[in-house]
């Protein structure tokens, strides 16, 4: 199996960065910030937003929620209030199947 580098990780990412990761315009970034409660990045001097892993990892899961589940803004509100550690833990659930087929694919088409 070829060697494969650690991806590296930061400790603050650009909004550009994070909407790049998500695959969404800035905007919409912006926009899910206003929304949700639990997103609240950090700003520096120049009012630049600076979001952390944990930032990150709760926008992924509401990127999973509206755009893949397919649930309304009020929908993954309530459901974010209510059972945010469910959605969380099947939200990492998700994420370690996803990985488990990207490895297994990558042995597929390497044998």
């Amino acid at each position: 199996m070829p060697y494969k580098e650690k991806k590296v990780e930061k400790l603050y990412y650009s909004i550009g960065d994070v909407a790049e990761m998500l695959e969404v315009p800035v905007s919409t970034v912006r926009f899910w910030e206003n929304e949700f409660d639990i997103l609240k990045p950090m700003k520096n001097k120049k009012g630049n937003r600076l979001f952390t892993p944990a930032d990150i990892k709760n926008l992924k899961i509401i990127h999973h929620l509206l755009k893949e589940e397919g649930m309304t803004l009020i929908g993954v509100k309530k459901k974010l209030t209510g059972k945010w550690d469910e959605t969380d833990y099947k939200f990492e659930i998700n994420e370690s199947l996803l990985k488990i087929k990207s490895i297994l694919l990558d042995i597929r088409d390497n044998i």
